[in-house]
Formats: C-alpha cells, sequence, structure tokens
C-alpha cells in the first residue's frame, strides 16, 4: 500500500546540490509536488516534497538524501492509499 507524506530537506553545502536534484528525479516517480526556497542571506536551501510511495520507497529516497549529507526529515500519513 502507498502512503501520502511530506519530506523536508535543508541544504547547507551548496557542493551537493546536483547530488539532491540527480536522486530527486530518480524518485520522480514517487514525487507529486516540489517547492524549494533559497534563503540567500544564509546561503541554505530548504525543499519540500509532497511523495505517495511505499514506506519502502519513501525510506529509500530520504536515505539516499541522507547519504549526501543533507538534513532530511519526513512524515508520513497512516492512512494506506492503493
Amino acid at each position: 500500500m502507498k502512503r501520502i507524506g511530506v519530506v523536508g530537506i535543508v541544504v547547507e553545502d551548496r557542493n551537493v546540490v546536483l547530488g539532491v536534484q540527480e536522486v530527486l528525479s530518480s524518485f520522480n516517480h514517487i514525487i507529486i509536488g516540489r517547492m524549494g526556497v533559497p534563503d540567500r542571506e544564509s546561503g541554505i536551501n530548504a525543499i519540500s516534497i509532497i511523495v505517495k510511495g511505499t514506506v519502502e520507497e519513501i525510506s529509500a529516497l530520504t536515505g539516499k538524501l541522507g547519504r549526501l549529507g543533507v538534513a532530511v526529515k519526513s512524515a508520513l500519513t497512516t492512512v494506506d492509499i492503493k
């Protein structure tokens, strides 16, 4: 079963931006919405992703992002979606 959730990403190191984009592109099949907000003053970028996928798919996404060295948190609904 699938779940809908939100993944929050904070990118502090500009050197990993391309890696983050590659990971997000490889998971585009579970991403249904995305918003990125750069904080030019601090040089930090915040990205929120709305996802719909299995718990395993969403965990794989957050795991790959975490290995890049970005801060990542997810919140998933408890409702199963067909």
